[in-house]
């Protein structure tokens, strides 16, 4: 399995932002999220524990977590890389988030307040630009794109909606697609029609948009990771080379 190195990308994180595990947890996070890590990058808990100046146990919880996730996966005698999904893991995905976001926005639009509808109109503007700005950051974009929709659910007034949004962990998966692909070709005010369709208050219209914008890019995203396996076949047929067994 090829293995990367993070440590020339990532700076250690300070001790006061909590515990070693969760440190770890962080720039292994957030190296996967940037790319800095890609999909089927083989993950040794040993180097990466010498790489971020830690013990191997944090390492070994945080990647049990991230597993957890679904952005790394394991398997025995071979290792853990960063998970490569399978066309069924993706449009599962979307199917799961569909369900769920749909739902977000029939809620928003019956209880979401004044102030909270200005405030994802204002927040649609701002990542709108982002998008649209080719030397923009793509984990800033990808990060405030989560927020936008992550507000939207805690706008409904329903915990159990939040919470469910975030077991199944869909914006994260949704970010490590887009990132994987380099997927970022939306049109003109995209978040911002979104947003004016969940802030009229018309739960009918505002399930149909929600729908209508995480359906689009799906069959585009598959077709780039698709593209990306056929050009560097090896990287992602990490988990079909098992070392044979010893006499």
């Amino acid at each position: 399995m090829n293995e990367y190195d993070m440590s020339a990308k990532q700076k250690p994180l300070k001790p006061s932002q909590g515990s070693l595990t969760q440190q770890a947890y962080d720039l292994i996070r957030a190296s996967i999220l940037k790319g800095d890590l890609p999909l089927g990058a083989a993950l040794s808990r040993r180097k990466l524990a010498a790489q971020l100046g830690m013990s191997f146990l944090p390492v070994s919880e945080a990647l049990q977590r991230l597993e957890g996730e679904g952005l790394v996966e394991s398997r025995p005698r071979v290792g853990t890389r960063v998970k490569v999904p399978s066309a069924q893991d993706i449009r599962g995905h979307y199917v799961v988030r569909e369900a769920l976001e749909s739902q977000s926005a029939r809620l928003f639009a019956e209880k979401a307040s004044s102030q909270e509808r200005l405030e994802l109109q204002d927040m649609a503007i701002k990542l709108d630009t982002m998008y649209a700005d080719p030397e923009k950051d793509l984990f800033e974009t990808f990060s405030f794109h989560e927020h936008l929709h992550r507000r939207i659910a805690e706008c409904t007034g329903c915990p159990a909606l939040c919470v469910a949004i975030e077991k199944n962990h869909i914006l994260i998966l949704n970010w490590l697609y887009n990132s994987a692909t380099h997927f970022r070709d939306l049109p003109p005010r995209w978040h911002q029609d979104l947003i004016e369709a969940l802030a009229t208050g018309e739960p009918t219209a505002a399930d149909a948009k929600m729908r209508h914008h995480v359906r689009y890019g799906m069959e585009e995203v598959l077709r780039r990771l698709e593209a990306s396996i056929s050009l560097d076949p090896s990287r992602f047929n990490t988990f079909s080379r098992i070392p044979a067994k010893r006499a």
